[in-house]
C-alpha cells in the first residue's frame, strides 16, 4: 500500500533523489541498515555475554536471522492467503526493515540492562526496549533534524510491539527501594509518555473505534503492570520471526558450546514430544539426535529442518475481527503443534542456559554496574556528559533531563559501557 496514508513520513516530505526507484520501504530499510543504532548492535549482548566465547550471536546476527525468517515467514503467507488478504501483506523490504530495526532500542547486558534502567528511571516514565526504539527511529537518529529516521508510518506502526502508554506508576512503587534485587521492576510493556505524540501520530489512520480496540490492555497485580493485548499484522509476523531466531538459533549455541547436553535436552522435551501428532513426533525424534551429533553437517540440516517446520506453518488469522482496518484486524501466527515445540525450545534455553547461576551473576553485576552510571551522569550531568549529550541535556524541560541521560546510556554498547564505568569507578 505505498500510496496510502500509511505510507507518509512525519515530516509530510519525500526528498526524491534523482534517478531513485525505490519504494517507500526500501528506504527505510536502507536508513535503518546504515544508522549507528544498528551497528551498535554488534557489540550487544544476546545471551552471553560479549567476550564470553567468540562463536555465539550477538544483537546484530540475531537481527539478521531475524530478517530472513521473516521474509520466510511472509512467503509462506502469501502462498495461503486469498488474494485480498495478499493485497495487505508486507512486502520483503518492510518485513526486512521491521526485524533489522526491532532490537536496536535495547541497552547494554539484555534484558537486565533494560530492566536496571527501568528501576532508574521509575520516576520520569520507566524505561523499555521496545519503546526505546521507537524513540530511536522517531527522534534520536540525526537523519532528519526532528523526526529521527523519519520511517514511513506504516513501519513505525510495525515496530509497536505494545502499541499503548506507560501506566503511572503508584507512590507505592516509586517509593520501594531494593536496588539489589532488580526482579520486581521487570519493565512495563509500553511506549514512553513522552513519546505520546509519536504515538498518536502513527495511529491517526484509525478510526476511534479501531484505536480503542487496538489499544485494550490487561492490568496485572505486579511488574511489569499492564500488558497490551494487540499489535499490528506486521508486528506479529516480525514478532513472531524474532521467537523462531530466539529459540531454534540460540538453542544452537547453547548445544555447539556444550551449556546444553543430550541427556538434559531428553530432560526438558521426552514429555513436550510424546504429545506431538505422529508425524511431529517422528520428525522431532530425528532432529533431537541430530542436533547432537559429531557431524557438524547434520546438526545444521536439524537447525534448518526446525526452522522450516515452524515457518511453514504460519498462517492468518483475525486478531480483532471488528476492526475495519486491515493492518490491526489481522494477525499472524503458528499452528498449535509448532507454536508448542517453539515455546519448548525457547523454555529449554531459558532453563539450561539463562538461569544459569554464572549467567545470572553476570546479569547481577552489568545491571549494578549501569545503576552506578546513571547515578554518576545524574549527579553532575554537566561536568560529566559527552558535549553533545550535554547540550541536549541543557535544553531539555525539567522532567526530560532523566530521560535524556537514560537515551546516552542505553546506546552504549557492552563493551563502551564497560570502559565508562572502569573510567568513573575503578581505582587504577
Amino acid at each position: 500500500m505505498p500510496d496510502s496514508l500509511w505510507s507518509q513520513r512525519r515530516s509530510l516530505t519525500s526528498i526524491s533523489r534523482p534517478g531513485d526507484q525505490r519504494s517507500p520501504w526500501q528506504r527505510d530499510r536502507a536508513r535503518i541498515l546504515h544508522s549507528a543504532a544498528f551497528r551498535r548492535l554488534q557489540s550487544k549482548t544476546q545471551i552471553l555475554g560479549i567476550g564470553q566465547n567468540d562463536f555465539y550471536r550477538t544483537r546484530l546476527t540475531h537481527s539478521l536471522e531475524a530478517a530472513q525468517i521473516g521474509t520466510g515467514l511472509v512467503s509462506q503467507l502469501r502462498a495461503k492467503v486469498t488474494s485480498t488478504e495478499r493485497f495487505f501483506l508486507p512486502d520483503d523490504s518492510l518485513m526486512e526493515a521491521l526485524c533489522l530495526a526491532h532490537d536496536i532500542g535495547h541497552p547494554p547486558f539484555g534484558h537486565g540492562g533494560e530492566t536496571a534502567l527501568n528501576y532508574k528511571m521509575l520516576h520520569a516514565g520507566g524505561f523499555e526496549g521496545n519503546g526505546q526504539t521507537l524513540r530511536i527511529v522517531a527522534k534520536l537518529e540525526p537523519y532528519t533534524q526532528h523526526h529521527g529516521m523519519d520511517l514511513s508510518r506504516r513501519t513505525l506502526l510495525g515496530l509497536l510491539k505494545y502499541p499503548v502508554l506507560q501506566p503511572d506508576f503508584s507512590q507505592e512503587v516509586l517509593a520501594a527501594t531494593n536496588p539489589l534485587n532488580l526482579t520486581p521492576w521487570k519493565p512495563a510493556k509500553a511506549i514512553f509518555n513522552d513519546d505520546a505524540d509519536i504515538l498518536n501520530w502513527i495511529l491517526a489512520p484509525l478510526s476511534s473505534t479501531d484505536k480503542t480496540l487496538f489499544q485494550t490492555t490487561e492490568t496485572l497485580n505486579a511488574s511489569p503492570y499492564i500488558k497490551a493485548r494487540y499489535k499490528s499484522l506486521d508486528a506479529s509476523i516480525m514478532e513472531l520471526a524474532d521467537d523462531i531466531a530466539y529459540g531454534v538459533h540460540d538453542l544452537e549455541d547453547a548445544i555447539v558450546l556444550g551449556n546444553i547436553s543430550q541427556e538434559q535436552w531428553q530432560q526438558h522435551t521426552a514429555a513436550d514430544w510424546a504429545v506431538l501428532p505422529k508425524t511431529l513426533h517422528k520428525l522431532m525424534q530425528q532432529i533431537s539426535v541430530d542436533l547432537f551429533s559429531n557431524q557438524h553437517h547434520l546438526r545444521k540440516d536439524a537447525i534448518g529442518s526446525l526452522v522450516n517446520m515452524l515457518i511453514s506453518s504460519v498462517t492468518l488469522y483475525q486478531a480483532l475481527p471488528n476492526a475495519e482496518e486491515p493492518l490491526i484486524k489481522y494477525n499472524a501466527k503458528l499452528d498449535d503443534a509448532p507454536q508448542a515445540i517453539l515455546h519448548c525450545l525457547k523454555r529449554v534455553v531459558y532453563n539450561c542456559v539463562i538461569s544459569k547461576p554464572d549467567i545470572q551473576q553476570s546479569r547481577f553485576r552489568c545491571q549494578n554496574m549501569l545503576m552506578a552510571l546513571f547515578d554518576a551522569f545524574n549527579s553532575d550531568p554537566s561536568r560529566l556528559l559527552p558535549a553533545n549529550t550535554q547540550q541536549r541535556w541543557s535544553q531539555a524541560e525539567a522532567p526530560l533531563k532523566s530521560r535524556v541521560i537514560c537515551d546516552y546510556i542505553s546506546g552504549m554498547t557492552d563493551d563502551y559501557a564497560e570502559h565508562m564505568y572502569r573510567r568513573l569507578y575503578a581505582s587504577s
